[in-house]
């Protein structure tokens, strides 16, 4: 069992990380499940159908269940409201801790009602997906609005994390690929090696070994960069990395069509377009991105099921846009990123080059 310290300005908190160690790794909060008047799990259908056994087999302590409907459905107004209800009609106080036991879906949902249930109620991670490595950490919760994903929201840090690799045993094919996409983000972010190292790699043959250094490294990169920036007014915007486009992607096909990982790769690929104007990222680094996407079977041609034109509207919702202009988020070098002012022009640019270079068009 592995701890991570996140240091972030409104409190400190450890990211537990191992292998069958849901029972031991509550004994880090017990302190905060004890002193819990009551305790509220929250999870989804497919995670709770999955994994209710294992949960119950390793958790000691009396506790309610609500249970969403699963995946980006669990971040609607609808289901915010019904949590909400859920907690007062079964008399929750600011005493009452909540357990998010899902995927990134679940952990934001969750997030967000512990934030603004009586104005913040402890919660805990306990993240069951890969890509959740990533959204467990770092106190970002939200639900979204049909016009933007992750709109209504709140920096709002858990008490702590417990990431028990056990629970990954069951994810389905889609859900290693959506993950993988945050793994990838964090190596661009920071370590050149072990990016070359994840893009030779074919998914389905990776070593539990493998997935759990990757995900170990993943959360020290996310936890060094929070505990410089919690409520991202500077480097914690490069988290955004292949955001933007990506979520414009994942927004234009509704959410829960494209998975939230599988659109930011896209974003990704675009972003290393974009890149190559801004530093030292060759057209030779963008295809091996490209060559890595099409081994492991990401959706790319999502692409050309949406014009531009319908993409920008989504583009221009981005929670970075300032004063009208787009901030993307581009890497100078693998490791150096930066935030350059982008127009709507070059985006539309850069889409087009995207769009040849799937059509394999472009050397």
């Amino acid at each position: 069992m592995k701890h991570v310290k996140v240091s972030a300005a409104s409190h400190s908190y450890d990211v537990v990380i191992g292998q069958g160690i849901l029972k031991e790794a509550m004994t880090t909060f017990s302190k905060e499940l004890e002193k819990a008047d009551k305790i509220v799990v929250f999870t989804d259908e497919a995670v709770w159908q999955a994994q209710q056994a294992y949960f119950t087999e390793n958790f000691a302590y009396a506790y309610e269940l609500f249970i969403f409907p699963g995946g980006e459905a669990s971040k609607t107004f609808e289901q915010y409201f019904a949590a909400q209800s859920f907690l007062l009609e079964l008399g929750a106080s600011r005493k009452t801790l909540a357990i998010a036991f899902g995927g990134g879906a679940v952990g934001d949902a969750t997030g967000f009602i512990a934030a603004t249930y009586m104005r913040g109620i402890p919660f805990i991670q306990v993240p069951t997906t890969i890509l959740a490595h990533d959204s467990a950490v770092g106190g970002k919760t939200a639900i979204n609005h049909p016009l933007g994903k992750n709109m209504i929201g709140a920096f709002y840090q858990p008490q702590g994390v417990i990431y028990d690799l056990a629970v990954l045993n069951s994810l389905p094919v889609r859900e290693i690929r959506s993950g993988m996409a945050e793994v990838v983000k964090h190596a661009y972010l920071s370590d050149e090696a072990w990016l070359t190292e994840l893009l030779v790699r074919d998914q389905q043959t990776m070593t539990t070994a493998q997935l759990a250094s990757d995900l170990q490294k993943g959360i020290e990169v996310k936890a060094a960069i929070v505990s410089q920036d919690e409520t991202e007014q500077s480097v914690r915007k490069y988290l955004n990395l292949g955001h933007t486009y990506g979520h414009a992607i994942e927004a234009a096909a509704g959410y829960g069509k494209i998975a939230h990982g599988e659109a930011v790769m896209i974003g990704l690929l675009f972003t290393l377009l974009l890149s190559e104007r801004y530093g030292t990222i060759t057209r030779e680094a963008t295809t091996a991105l490209l060559a890595y996407l099409v081994r492991n079977n990401y959706p790319l041609t999502a692409v050309f099921d949406y014009t531009f034109s319908t993409l920008a509207s989504y583009l221009m919702k981005d929670k970075k846009v300032a004063y009208g202009q787009l901030q993307f988020v581009v890497l100078e070098a693998v490791g150096q990123p930066t935030v350059k002012e982008v127009t709507l022009e070059e985006c539309e640019e850069i889409d087009r080059i995207l769009r040849a270079l799937l059509k394999g068009d472009v050397q």
